[in-house]
């Protein structure tokens, strides 16, 4: 088994990666304020309780590297770089959102950082990330791919696409099923014949690795080689984090299908307080700390002024980015604006239609 220790991450990184898991936990709180307060809407999935994962993964990772994961996207993007303002802003479905207010919770997306959505489909990502690692290949880049995802989407089939045209072409990705217990609502012993995850890659001849994930070293620790042997052109390995989320699936979950004692003992493995206890090992003090902790608040604090200031999308933008620009080179009017002449000669002739269908 991989280890890892304080001294060898350093006591700068600790202190780096706390702040991000912190800055994580922070501002999905405020998010959770701020779509019970109705100035978010649709869904919101926070990822409170997991943030060691995407941060100790990140923490491995080059600046050109990808990253695709699930519609619990907000802490992955902010471990990636997103800026809190672009994350929250987009929450708010404004224009100053990296989606331009377009995507919304489930549709992060930030090319700056190769973070490649945020996807709300369950599972469908999978083969779009094992895209992006074929194009890696293809121009030789050396890029790695690191594709997210919960437990639940390993029953579907654009997971086993994805997984079985990686392993047949070794491809440079690594599979990171974050198991939060839960698909929805719903237990893993009632959906998983087979609750180790990390075994499905043997069907594809890859190997899978199985870990806690609730402390950010031991996320380090384990991480290090599937990353090593992906970016070695070896291929791809399944790998199960086994984690846990402290809200429901989202927030219209009260989640009522475990009890607050399930919760509570989960919460003694809560990945900010050991990173905060490794910072403070590592030789960082109590003060240091309150600065971090102070430079958060007021960081998120901006995120949502910035969020409740930004302006709506407006009618032009919706338009740009459904409709091609017209042959005059600007964008189209209004929908429903069409002159008549502008549908002269686009009739359709049936006849040939039927002849082309026959």
């Amino acid at each position: 088994m991989s280890t890892l220790t304080r001294d060898e991450v350093g006591s700068e990184t600790l202190l780096r990666l706390y702040r991000q898991m912190f800055l994580i936990r922070r501002f999905e709180e405020e998010a959770a304020r701020s779509y019970a307060q109705g100035k978010i809407g649709g869904f919101l999935h926070l990822y409170i309780g997991q943030e060691a994962v995407a941060v100790g993964v990140n923490a491995l990772m080059q600046p050109d590297d990808y990253f695709v994961t699930t519609y619990r996207d907000h802490g992955v993007a902010l471990a990636r770089g997103m800026t809190s303002r672009a994350c929250m802003a987009e929450l708010y479905g404004k224009v100053t959102g990296c989606s331009k207010g377009m995507g919304g919770s489930m549709h992060m997306f930030d090319r700056e950082h190769n973070f490649l959505g945020g996807h709300g489909i369950v599972g469908a990502h999978v083969a779009l990330a094992a895209g992006a690692a074929w194009a890696s290949k293809y121009r030789g880049d050396g890029r790695v791919t690191v594709c997210f995802f919960g437990e639940g989407a390993t029953n579907i089939g654009g997971f086993h696409e994805g997984v079985s045209l990686a392993a047949l072409w070794k491809l440079p990705i690594v599979f990171v099923c974050e198991n939060n217990e839960y698909s929805m609502g719903t237990p893993t012993e009632r959906t998983l014949p087979q609750r180790d995850v990390s075994k499905k890659g043997e069907a594809y001849d890859i190997p899978g690795l199985r870990f806690r994930g609730q402390d950010v070293i031991e996320v380090m620790a384990q991480m290090r080689e599937p990353i090593a042997r992906a970016r070695r052109g070896e291929g791809p390995t399944m790998v199960e984090v086994q984690t846990y989320r402290y809200r429901g699936h989202s927030m219209s979950d009260p989640g009522k299908y475990r009890t607050a004692e399930e919760v509570e003992e989960r919460k003694k493995t809560d990945p900010v307080r050991i990173g905060h206890d490794h910072a403070l090992a590592s030789g960082a003090t109590e003060q240091a700390l309150a600065a971090i902790d102070a430079s958060v608040e007021a960081e998120v604090a901006d995120a949502l002024a910035f969020a409740d200031e930004s302006a709506m999308p407006d009618e032009a933008l919706l338009h740009s980015l459904v409709l091609a620009p017209n042959t005059e080179g600007d964008h189209p009017p209004p929908l429903g604006s069409y002159p008549a002449e502008r549908h002269a000669g686009a009739s359709v002739d049936a006849d040939k239609v039927a002849v082309r269908h026959a």
